[in-house]
């Protein structure tokens, strides 16, 4: 439910916009100054990811060229890639929300912040640095890749969180553990986002790292990470209402879901001055977490992603997204959290072989019957289980493909 600050806020960012082109087009015929109601706003038609791309490359900017302090950008690898003009101002609530971040996962000044996401455009590296600078820790900003030279920097600067990809985190634990150097990393904490991860895959990075480990979420359209964060509790993440508006609608009707189910995080910025985004859909599927943190935080909670709504892919008939493959391999026993789904139409058939990897004193035989059982008991197809050892399917220094339909 909205309060009175948030519609405040948009009310504000309505009366800035009034003559802004990119929304004078989208609403067209719509006076946003008429908006008196939250059911006014919910009237409004969504903004999506192709809106953005039809206003490459700077038809978001919302303010004078003299009011721009940076650029930034997705990567383009599906598509037109989407410019996100930030104003002075932007670029120190994204630094304030970051640091909040930080506090909320404990950290201090006295910490030394290991930073592997990617510098330039992506917003990651240079979000999760300003962030920890505003906060005082030493930042060590290293980016992605040369993994001999990240564990070096790990042992010599003693670095206390690190911060990645989760399919890069296990192929630091996987080389740690290998090298037999973790009692020479310090490392006490794992900030990880960018990509949603199974709990096997969670198990696996904290053991072997020795670490606790923290959800960060963040969109480059909204900023980028920063935007919410779980704390010690681990029981969803806080989101940042003071400088954001969420919502959760039903994919296919747009409406609002119960407060509590799962639906698509739908955002509104509320200060955010270079290109302000009104009812965004993230495509993201999460739900609002009732009642209060333990932890004491006021912000509050969405639940940690299941998976995207252009994550699911169809397969004899059937709907299938990622978070269920996560969830069987989670079931099984001595199975571990690495999987590849590869797809192919032969004879006028869909084929979904499920290639896996298991622990090391797993029988294989056991293992691939139990992946085959649980495929066809949980999600209805039948697959052709592939289990591999630790180690054989491929590690990625940002996200990891899990997906490939040979189909189309």
């Amino acid at each position: 439910m909205m309060n009175q600050v948030q519609f405040d806020g948009i009310k504000k960012m309505f009366v800035k916009l009034s003559g802004d082109e990119f929304y004078k087009k989208k609403f067209e015929g719509i006076d946003l100054l008429a908006i008196q109601s939250q059911e006014d706003f919910e009237s409004l038609p969504f903004t999506d990811k192709s809106d953005l791309r039809a206003a490459y490359p700077l038809g978001l900017q919302a303010v004078p060229d003299s009011e721009i302090v940076r650029i930034h950008s997705s990567s383009g690898t599906t598509g037109t890639p989407v410019i996100i003009p930030y104003t002075r101002q932007d670029v120190t609530d994204w630094a304030e929300m970051f640091k909040r971040c930080y506090e909320t996962a404990g950290l201090t000044n006295s910490d030394r912040v290991h930073i592997t996401p990617g510098y330039g455009l992506w917003t990651a590296g240079i979000g999760f640095q300003a962030g920890a600078e505003l906060l005082g820790a030493m930042v060590i900003p290293m980016g992605p890749g040369n993994t001999d030279k990240q564990i070096k920097m790990m042992r010599d600067l003693r670095s206390t969180v690190l911060c990645a990809t989760s399919s890069y985190a296990l192929l630091l634990a996987e080389e740690i553990t290998k090298r037999k150097v973790k009692d020479k990393i310090h490392l006490t904490k794992g900030i990880i986002g960018s990509e949603r991860w199974g709990e096997k895959m969670r198990h696996r990075i904290a053991n072997e790292l020795g670490v606790q480990l923290y959800d960060i979420y963040g969109l480059t359209e909204i900023y980028g990470p920063g935007i919410a964060m779980s704390c010690d509790q681990e029981c969803g993440m806080h989101y940042w209402d003071d400088y954001l508006y969420f919502e959760i609608i039903d994919q296919k009707t747009g409406k609002q879901v119960p407060y509590g189910e799962i639906g698509e995080l739908v955002i509104t910025t509320l200060r955010k001055e270079g290109a302000p985004l009104i009812r965004y859909r993230t495509h993201d599927l999460t739900r609002f977490m009732p009642g209060k943190c333990a932890c004491g935080l006021k912000y509050p909670r969405i639940d940690t992603l299941i998976g995207r709504t252009d994550d699911m892919i169809k397969v004899k008939g059937t709907n299938i997204f990622p978070a269920q493959i996560d969830e069987i391999l989670r079931e099984v026993e001595g199975s571990s959290s690495e999987y590849q789904v590869i797809i192919d139409h032969l004879n006028g058939k869909d084929i979904m072989t499920l290639f896996f990897e298991i622990e090391l004193e797993a029988d294989k035989e056991t293992v691939e019957q139990d992946v085959k059982h649980h495929c066809k008991a949980k999600i209805g197809i039948t697959v052709i289980p592939k289990a591999v050892s630790i180690g054989e399917l491929p590690r990625s220094e940002k996200k990891s493909t899990r997906i490939f339909d040979n189909r189309y």
